[in-house]
C-alpha cells in the first residue's frame, strides 16, 4: 500500500460545468475520527454504491449497531429519528435501501479483510450487499476472503487515520459497552439485529436513544467550475491537521505540478487557477 492518499479528479475542463469526484471518506464518532482512503479504481461498483448513500443523505442519524470486539464494528443499517432523545431507545428504521449491487470480491485485485480495512456486509447471498459496511477490527482474512462464505466480503477502502477509534471497540465486552437487546427485541422485526449494540455506557440496562454510537459520515469531495472569467475553481472538503495539496497536470501518463499547498481546517476550502487552460486535470491530494 502506498503511504498517502490521494483524493483525485480527473477531469477534462474544455467541457465542465461541475464535476465531483472523493476518495477519502470522514466517518465522524464521539471518539474521534475515522479516515478512509476508498479504492474507488480497483472497486468502482462498491465505491459508488456507498459514495451514493452518503450523498443521498440516507445515512444521516446512523449509529453503529453491531460490534464484535477483535473482530468487526458494523454500521449503514439503521437510523433514528430522535438522535438526541433522552428516551429510551426503542425504535429505529431501516436505512432505505438501493438495489443489491454484485459482489466484486473476485473482481480485479484481489483485497484481503485485514484490521483497518472497511467492507461490505450482506447477507448468504454473494450479490445482496446495500447499504450496511463494516471495520475489520482484527485480520479476518481466514473467515472472510473465504469464497465458500458469501463469495468473501468486498474490501473498498482503507483505514489511513483514526485506528486508535477502532482499538477502543475492542476493548468492549457484554456489559461493558455492548448491551445484548434481544430481550426488547424478539418477536419484532429486528429480531436478533441489536444482540451486540455498542453503546455509551457499561451496564446492561436498557440505553436511550443518546447512548448510541452516531457516525457522521462525509466525504472529501472535490469540485470544479468554470468562473465568469473562465478560470478554475477547485474546491473540496478539506483535512483538518494535514497538508492539503491542488495540483494539476496537462498530460497523460500525469507529471503532477503543484497549484497551491494549504493546512487543512476541517472545513470547505476553494482556490482558483487563473490560467484559462481546458487542458488541465486536477486533484486534491493530502500527504499522511
Amino acid at each position: 500500500m502506498i503511504n498517502r492518499l490521494t483524493s483525485i479528479l480527473l477531469l477534462c475542463l474544455a467541457a465542465v460545468v461541475s464535476v465531483q469526484a472523493g476518495t477519502l471518506a470522514q466517518f465522524r464518532t464521539i471518539y474521534g475520527d475515522i479516515e478512509v482512503e476508498l479504492f474507488d479504481t480497483q472497486k468502482p461498483v462498491t465505491v459508488q454504491n456507498f459514495i451514493r448513500y452518503v450523498e443521498s443523505g440516507r445515512y444521516q442519524n446512523t449509529f453503529f449497531h453491531r460490534c464484535l470486539p477483535n473482530f468487526v464494528i458494523q454500521g449503514g443499517g439503521f437510523v433514528v429519528n430522535t438522535p438526541t432523545s433522552t428516551a429510551l431507545f426503542q425504535s429505529a428504521f431501516g436505512v432505505p435501501a438501493f438495489s443489491p449491487i454484485t459482489n466484486e470480491f473476485g473482481i480485479g485485485p484481489l483485497l484481503s479483510n485485514t484490521y483497518g480495512t472497511i467492507a461490505m456486509a450482506k447477507t448468504s447471498d454473494p450479490n445482496s450487499a446495500t447499504s450496511q459496511f463494516f471495520f475489520n477490527t482484527s485480520n479476518n482474512a481466514v473467515a472472510l476472503d473465504n469464497i465458500t462464505n458469501s463469495g468473501g466480503f468486498t474490501v473498498f477502502g482503507r483505514v489511513v487515520r483514526g485506528t486508535n477509534v477502532l482499538n477502543g471497540f475492542n476493548t468492549r465486552a457484554l456489559g461493558a459497552g455492548v448491551v445484548d437487546m434481544r430481550w426488547w427485541y424478539d418477536g419484532t422485526q429486528f429480531g436478533n439485529l441489536f444482540k451486540e449494540l455498542p453503546v455509551n455506557y457499561a451496564g446492561l440496562t436498557h440505553p436511550r436513544f443518546i447512548d448510541l454510537i452516531y457516525v457522521d459520515i462525509s466525504l472529501l469531495s472535490v469540485q470544479v467550475s468554470l468562473t465568469n472569467n473562465n478560470a478554475r475553481a477547485i474546491a473540496w472538503n478539506s483535512i483538518s491537521g494535514k497538508t492539503n495539496v491542488v495540483e494539476y497536470t496537462v498530460a497523460f501518463p500525469p507529471v503532477w505540478q503543484s497549484l497551491v499547498q494549504t493546512n487543512g481546517n476541517g472545513s470547505r476550502l476553494s482556490v482558483i487557477d487563473a490560467v484559462a487552460d481546458p487542458s488541465r486535470f486536477y486533484r486534491v491530494r493530502v500527504d499522511y
